[in-house]
């Protein structure tokens, strides 16, 4: 099977160097960067070779985001050089942003799983221990690494059930790939599970390290701080549609209640705005279609949000959010958003029935009441009115909580980890 791998892998590259090429013409892609993920020439390895160097591959800024804690702490040492590799855009920026003045952190873009790329990049780098974090599992890479005898590290490792049916088809390569590893965390108990099956080594379960990553409410600005502060207001987050009805309708509900509420919907895909701003013009509310830096009309009832990466600026203000990909029939095989950013910042978190992408977590978090399952637009509008009464108290206890618990996941990762390296 990995003979079989190795050879599409050669066959289409060609293609996939065409298609990064074209992703760069709409902005998918980073114009002067792009050959990192393509040619060995490009790789740009500026390895310190007085330090010991740690390669972090991430996909996103979701994955990123979650090793954050490990990477300060290792970087408060001293005595390391690090590499983070990620493959999307948006997760380069972020990552420079966050270690602009760290010259000790560099990043580079994830070339291509083609075995020459492979070898020539883990030549130029040299790394000391690696981790690779979430779903990214790259056969060439991880067994050419195993090959080299570098410590390999498997961080919040998730195998959801649909990639576990697919890999159980290849199942013996699979059992080659995952043996790779020397240490799995897996980020639930379903993905430790399926771990098992395909014996990986020394496998650990303590807790999604999500919850680890530190979000300083200092660094969070909106525009519209003095609005939120002083209404009462709740938000629906990454909405789908079909689920800005309910979102009205949940609105409808609250003004019986109290006439100056306001609902903040920022839909998962903001192409779909005006699609939103049609629906709520069709009810007879005030609606406004907010854009990055824009101020709130005072008379909007109604706000959709317009812009990318706002989420965090109104999770700080509001006592309880719902979020979406969650409330229809459709998502029941894959529904669910990551409810965790929105507790870590001390909300009540609602949804409707479809979370199994995320389920472990949110049986987690409703354990401990921090979020509820809603089933109707009246059971979501008596939880808000609640929350209203409750707002400060909750969000203290809240975040006190989600702090804590994030340190211990933090604490517990960092022991294992040096007991297969000495950090």
């Amino acid at each position: 099977m990995l003979f079989i791998y190795k050879s599409l892998i050669n066959l289409l590259y060609p293609v996939f160097i065409i298609i990064i090429f074209l992703r760069t013409f709409f902005k998918k892609e980073s114009k002067t960067r792009y050959r990192e993920k393509l040619f060995s020439s490009s790789f740009n390895a500026k390895k310190n070779f007085k330090k010991k160097l740690i390669w972090f591959h991430v996909a996103s800024i979701g994955e990123f985001n979650s090793i954050v804690p490990i990477i300060n702490r290792l970087n408060n040492k001293k005595i390391y050089q690090i590499l983070i590799t990620s493959v999307t855009l948006s997760s380069s920026h972020l990552i420079s942003e966050k270690f602009s003045n760290k010259k000790n952190i560099l990043h580079r873009f994830f070339p291509l799983d083609k075995d020459y790329l492979v070898k020539e990049f883990l030549k130029k780098w040299s790394p000391d221990l690696i981790f690779f974090v979430d779903s990214e599992i790259w056969p060439n890479f991880l067994i050419e690494i195993k090959n080299n005898n570098i410590p390999l590290i498997l961080l919040n490792g998730r195998i959801t059930k649909k990639t576990f049916k697919r890999w159980m088809l290849i199942k013996s390569f699979a059992v080659k790939v995952f043996n790779s590893f020397n240490l799995c965390f897996a980020s639930n108990k379903e993905s430790e599970k399926y771990l098992k099956k395909f014996k990986a080594k020394r496998i650990k379960f303590v807790g999604n390290l999500k919850f680890s990553n530190i979000i300083n409410k200092k660094n969070i600005f909106n525009t519209n701080e003095t609005f939120l502060k002083k209404n009462k207001f709740w938000c629906a987050a990454s909405t789908h549609r079909g689920e800005e009805i309910f979102c009205i309708n949940t609105h409808l509900e609250l003004k019986k209640k109290y006439k100056n509420i306001v609902t903040i919907i920022i839909p998962r895909h903001v192409d779909r705005s005006r699609q939103i701003l049609s629906l709520c013009k069709k009810n007879n509310l005030n609606t406004q279609l907010l854009n990055n830096k824009e101020k709130i009309d005072k008379k909007s009832e109604v706000i959709i949000i317009n812009s990318f990466g706002n989420l965090l600026g109104y999770y700080k203000y509001t006592s309880s959010v719902f979020i979406g990909k969650s409330s229809l029939v459709k998502f029941k095989s894959n529904g669910g958003q990551n409810p965790i950013e929105a507790a870590k910042l001390g909300c009540r978190v609602y949804h409707g029935p479809y979370v199994s992408n995320f389920s472990e977590i949110y049986k987690f978090l409703r354990n401990y009441g921090i979020c509820n399952e809603v089933k109707s637009e009246k059971e979501l509008s008596a939880k808000i009115f609640y929350d209203f009464k409750k707002n400060k108290l909750n969000k203290i206890k809240i975040v006190s909580f989600i702090n804590k618990l994030g340190e211990t996941i933090l604490k517990k990762s960092l022991l294992e980890i040096s007991k297969v390296y000495k950090i």
